[in-house]
């Protein structure tokens, strides 16, 4: 399904949703609702990209973060954390960027149970040659808005991050 027509699902469910539970708060239910799409939409635009490139979105931005590194590598847990998935799929692209040659293991000096990762001139390479293919992919995904209208997004999902943070509770044992 295109995003136009998740959208126009979204338009023709919302009236219902409100009628059906009006208790529920709609404006917030819709933004869930439109975010998911968005994502949805950004998976489906741009992992087409991707793959012409022999890599997933997520061994590029490891790629590219390694690169930005002052040493070239980061451990695991790091780059978990800055690429926003989890332990376990870290783990499934550093070996996947390691059977590519992309990437190195190399164990901790200080704690033989720790390893890091460093880029390879392999992975230096895949990653200088995808940008000029990204570039235009990336600049035409947000064609349909302005510098400020980017800035406003920009600015609008930075403070939805935090308002998410901000609003976890962490949940209290019963036991």
């Amino acid at each position: 399904m295109r995003g136009i027509d998740r959208l126009q699902s979204v338009e023709r469910s919302t009236p219902l949703m409100r009628e059906a539970l009006p208790d529920l708060p709609m404006t917030q239910t819709v933004m869930v609702r439109l975010m998911r799409i968005s994502v949805f939409g950004m998976s489906d635009y741009f992992e087409p990209v991707f793959r012409k490139l022999g890599l997933s979105e997520n061994m590029f931005h490891v790629l590219c973060l390694l690169l930005a590194s002052e040493s070239g590598e980061a451990s695991p847990s790091e780059l978990s954390d800055l690429v926003g998935t989890s332990r376990g799929n870290m783990t499934r692209i550093l070996d996947a960027l390691v059977a590519e040659g992309l990437i190195v293991r190399a164990v901790a000096e200080r704690d033989a149970r720790r390893y890091s990762v460093a880029i390879t001139p392999a992975g230096r390479d895949a990653a200088e040659r995808a940008v000029p293919r990204l570039a235009g992919p990336l600049e035409r995904a947000f064609s349909g808005l302005s510098p400020e209208e980017l800035g406003t997004l920009d600015r609008l999902l930075r403070k939805a991050v935090v308002s998410f943070d901000k609003s976890a509770r962490p949940f209290k044992s019963v036991a």
